[in-house]
């Protein structure tokens, strides 16, 4: 009976000073890798999808080597990073999303990924739910959607979307379309960003009637998109809406290179050539800080009215 008693107390003994279940707060994806495995760096998953269900809250995905890793409906904080080792597909099938983004505060960093729709792929990234969204070093083209949907819910607390140095190109719709909806503020930053060949207008920035939105583009380029080049506006009686464009190139589009609607965007330092029109404003207006060339459109070529700069 005592034997019996010490076997029992030392099990519980050894119980709870288990060591607790390895945690993944960073998982892995190889080309070689197996959806059946950890996901730990020496045993890889294959697919992203497989990879976030595997990582907790708040962790990141990294890609060891080039490869095609699948479509990924993300529902947690998560980061999915690419540092330069090569191409990180998501090949996009029929009627599918890229990148859907469905959790709400959750808070999204994408870098260094491709996106590719081969023309029947729907969105490359749709950001319906969530905190924040982060889009670095990405390229997303080709897609019979939109490269970008980014389109939150905002309700209350700030909500913020950032892209950089990433291509939109080849899409059947809009390059990057910002929509939010609910009652709130949205802030985003477009830096280094190329909207070209889309089949609507390569950037739209289109506030819900409750959301105050408040959006830069630096240092970018919009280029040969089919109804304009870089747009805000918002409905009659909404919360504003205003857009600063700084820095950068509106070429080659169809209809205008600028379009604004009951709203504001800001001109400065920026080059608008090519276009069928310059400029268009409805119950808004584009204002320059007079440091601008608008020449070469084939629209009226009149000069936005100036704003001191501060």
């Amino acid at each position: 009976m005592v034997k019996t008693t010490l076997v029992v107390t030392s099990l519980f003994a050894l119980a709870l000073h288990a060591p607790a279940q390895a945690q993944n707060a960073r998982t892995f994806v190889s080309a070689n890798g197996s959806d059946l495995n950890t996901c730990a760096r020496t045993q890889p998953c294959r697919t992203f999808q497989a990879a976030h269900d595997k990582t907790n809250t708040g962790g990141e995905i990294n890609v060891l080597d080039p490869a095609g890793y699948g479509v990924v409906t993300i529902t947690k904080s998560i980061s999915i990073v690419n540092d330069g080792v090569g191409s990180a597909g998501i090949l996009v099938p029929a009627n599918q999303v890229g990148v859907n983004i469905d959790a709400d505060d959750a808070v999204v960093n994408l870098r260094g990924l491709i996106i590719e729709g081969s023309g029947i792929g729907d969105d490359g990234i749709l950001f319906g739910r969530g905190k924040s969204l982060t889009v670095e070093n990405c390229v997303v083209r080709n897609l019979n959607g939109n490269g970008l949907s980014l389109i939150p819910s905002v309700s209350g607390s700030l909500k913020s979307i950032a892209v950089t140095n990433s291509d939109v190109a080849n899409n059947g719709a809009y390059g990057i379309v910002v929509q939010p909806s609910g009652s709130g503020t949205l802030k985003a930053v477009f830096n280094r960003v190329a909207v070209y060949s889309n089949g609507f207008a390569g950037l739209l920035i289109q506030s819900g009637d409750n959301v105050t939105m408040d959006a830069t583009v630096t240092d970018s380029i919009a280029g040969y998109n089919l109804t304009g080049g870089f747009g805000v506006g918002v409905n009659l009686g909404a919360a504003p809406a205003a857009l600063m464009v700084a820095r950068s190139l509106v070429v080659g589009n169809g209809e205008r290179g600028l379009l604004v609607d009951n709203a504001i965007l800001r001109l400065a330092q920026s080059t608008v050539t090519g276009n069928d029109a310059g400029w268009q404003a409805f119950f808004g207006a584009v204002l320059s800080y007079g440091d601008n060339y608008i020449d070469g459109n084939a629209g009226e070529e009149t000069a936005p009215p100036f704003i001191p700069r501060k």
